[in-house]
């Protein structure tokens, strides 16, 4: 049983080639009750208008934005569970006008899989994820999507409905407790169908919730 971060576990020795800030907001042990939160500001976050058709389906498993713009107050908790090796994520969007919005998720890394880490959201739907370190940046990359029941994981077609993902967090050269983040889902023939972008502050870190 490692005891890695998840993403160092991921990583391998590419896991020092990421920016300090990055590093230390992942720096999370399995089976403990680790706890980060950062907090930032996101400069856009915006959906293609015919993407409304999605939302329904997005509601139920957890897993799109429903509101559009600018400016958007946000924080974004990480976890880890003494129970499990798993890391948490909840996002906590504030649209003015409307209640916080959460998006929960996990990352799940299974060490047969090399680089590769699954981000599952609700009723076991799961995103394959290759995870790469590029210039102080982690980047995931979309490898497809996956419906886990009964042990089994299923692959599921909703990239020809959603497009490909890619996500990557960035040190800010500015200020060494700083970062951005950008996440961009394109469709190879509809263009952009999701995408925000915003710039986060990491604090001091807090103990165990």
């Amino acid at each position: 049983m490692t005891m890695q971060p998840v993403f160092q576990q991921a990583l391998g020795p590419a896991w020092d080639r990421l920016g300090d800030v990055i590093r230390r907001h992942y720096t999370m042990t399995p089976f403990s009750g680790d706890y980060v939160c950062v907090r930032g500001t996101m400069n856009e976050v915006w959906h293609a208008p015919w993407a409304a058709l999605l939302m329904p389906f997005g509601r139920l498993f957890g897993a799109l934005v429903p509101h559009q713009g600018t400016n958007v107050p946000i924080e974004v908790h990480y976890r880890c569970h003494p129970d499990d090796a798993n890391l948490y994520w909840d996002r906590v969007f504030h649209f003015p006008g409307k209640p916080p919005f959460h998006f929960r998720s996990h990352m799940e890394h299974d060490a047969k899989q090399g680089s590769e880490v699954i981000e599952y959201v609700r009723f076991g739907i799961g995103m394959r994820l290759a995870v790469s370190a590029e210039d102080g940046a982690v980047v995931f990359r979309d490898m497809g999507y996956i419906w886990r029941i009964a042990g089994l994981r299923i692959p599921l077609p909703l990239g020809l409905f959603l497009g490909t993902a890619y996500v990557e967090e960035r040190p800010d050269p500015a200020d060494a407790d700083h970062f951005t983040m950008k996440m961009l889902l394109r469709h190879r023939w509809f263009g952009d169908v999701f995408r925000y972008s915003g710039r986060f502050h990491l604090g001091p870190r807090l103990g165990p919730q």
